[in-house]
């Protein structure tokens, strides 16, 4: 057996299982939001509090690409899609579910990334950057296959997905989990203070700062580029 399955904590096809393992780690998704201070907060404040963004129909028209567009993806790359939710070697709370792992005969892993977009990209948006570097990060992988399909009013208008390798950088995978522990230590202590508040005995979040309300800002994030 490979390494990096003996670090599976869930598989997303039991869709409560693997939101259930995610929910105490720090994800991809999550990492693809550290960039500032202000943002480490909001996604303290998300896992301590819930975020009540259920998607969307830029969302849902993603979901519904995602198989078509692994499919080629493993047709033409030979990277098959993955669904499988994973920890890193470093912490357990580290996690990551890449849409496709590959792993070759010397144990090299390849991993790719799907999306869907209604713009037309001169650059990979950096919140995806991010969220690649994490998922590189969590499995171990030198380069990932970032692949997206156009679509116009949820019409695909690109006659094949575009895509383009990304390569590992450890600076920047640093910086992610430097600010990934930093939510970890918070989400902890404020999740005690918030189980105080539930019993009437104190106020959670008091001198933290302001931050959007995390409806408000996972629904921008996730419009602005959709996901699969």
């Amino acid at each position: 057996m490979s390494a990096h399955l003996l670090r599976v904590l869930a598989d997303s096809n039991d869709r409560a299982a693997w939101l259930k393992a995610r929910a105490d780690g720090v994800t991809a998704t999550d990492a693809a939001r550290l960039a500032t201070p202000s943002s480490v907060k909001q996604v303290v404040k998300d896992k301590v509090m819930g975020n009540s963004f259920n998607g969307n129909a830029y969302t849902d028209f993603g979901r519904q690409r995602e198989p078509e567009i692994a499919r080629w993806v493993l047709e033409r790359h030979g990277i098959p899609a993955s669904g499988l939710l994973f920890h890193a070697e470093a912490s357990k709370s580290h996690l990551a579910t890449p849409d496709g792992l590959h792993c070759d005969e010397e144990g090299r892993i390849l991993l790719a990334e799907i999306k869907t977009t209604n713009k037309v990209w001169k650059r990979i948006p950096r919140s995806y950057m991010r969220q690649i570097w994490w998922q590189q990060y969590v499995l171990g992988a030198e380069r990932t296959l970032m692949v997206w399909e156009r679509h116009q009013d949820f019409i695909v208008v690109d006659r094949e997905p575009k895509f383009v390798w990304i390569d590992r950088d450890e600076e920047e995978i640093a910086k992610l989990v430097t600010l990934a522990n930093e939510v970890l230590k918070d989400v902890e202590k404020y999740r005690g203070e918030f189980a105080q508040y539930s019993t009437g005995n104190a106020q959670p979040f008091q001198g933290y700062g302001n931050t959007h309300s995390s409806s408000d800002y996972t629904q921008s994030f996730y419009d602005a580029e959709t996901y699969a």
